[in-house]
């Protein structure tokens, strides 16, 4: 593929998570003849970031944020690609960079509006339900400070994240899985995305059919609290499609550079 028609996608993984859920993906895209960068955030993946460093979702977000800004005018826009709470960091970096940024696509993602505070969304979501369905999942706030973390339990991630994904995968994910601070107004503020900034960026939303921990209908509320270019869907994908359905995605994935980037 010539220079001219590569794209540029950068891969943003949800909470807990790193630049290794995108294992499947990434080689993929680059095998259509695309560049791709899979980001970790901090104290993520190889990321050797202390998590008590995190104080601010812009702290969370500095790998992200240090990337979009090496970016230079020769580079190209990028399509930024968001998993679950990813959307949200995403999100901050197209506020910040949105003459760099194609189009976000929010995979069975958080997606804040220009309205309410960036953790709106996710704030809503894990306080929706009982205690009880975090399960074994560990949240603590260290130093006895605001800021609340979690560590996904394995049974959690068996019955909410990974319910349609193989064994290997969960395994993998129990493996690699890590602290991370939770997206709330503790850590995001209650400053809103602008309007001018991330409100401009093109949005594009696939929704995940068969997604546990952030269900079809709660997709669809965000979608139309604040409506996107394009919806698409992966029927029969969990809460991991990266993982269940990579195939799948990845032909979405290519579809949405041709169309918009």
């Amino acid at each position: 593929m010539d220079k001219k028609n590569q794209k540029r996608f950068v891969l943003v993984h949800g909470i807990c998570h790193g630049a290794w859920c995108w294992h499947k993906v990434k080689p993929q895209l680059e095998a259509a003849g695309h560049s791709v960068t899979a980001v970790d955030l901090a104290a993520s993946g190889l990321n050797m970031t202390r998590v008590e460093e995190i104080q601010t979702l812009k702290d969370y977000c500095k790998p992200l944020l240090e990337f979009m800004t090496s970016l230079g005018p020769d580079d190209g826009k990028v399509i930024l690609v968001a998993h679950s709470m990813g959307g949200i960091s995403a999100s901050l970096a197209a506020d910040i960079f949105p003459s760099k940024v194609a189009a976000i696509v929010f995979v069975a993602s958080l997606m804040p509006d220009t309205v309410n505070p960036p953790g709106f969304f996710f704030e809503k979501l894990i306080t929706s339900g009982p205690q009880e369905n975090w399960m074994d999942t560990v949240i603590t706030k260290p130093n006895g400070g605001p800021l609340e973390f979690a560590l996904f339990g394995p049974n959690f991630m068996a019955k909410n994240l990974y319910n349609l994904s193989s064994a290997q995968d969960l395994e993998l994910a129990k493996m690699l899985v890590r602290v991370n601070p939770f997206a709330t107004k503790e850590l995001a503020g209650t400053k809103s995305l602008s309007e001018e900034g991330y409100g401009s960026v093109t949005r594009i939303y696939i929704i995940c059919g068969e997604d546990v921990a952030v269900t079809v209908d709660y997709q669809r509320e965000m979608i139309k609290n604040f409506p996107v270019k394009e919806v698409m869907e992966i029927k029969d994908a969990d809460h991991m499609p990266m993982f269940s359905k990579p195939q799948e995605l990845c032909a979405l994935l290519l579809e949405i550079a041709d169309k918009y980037a």
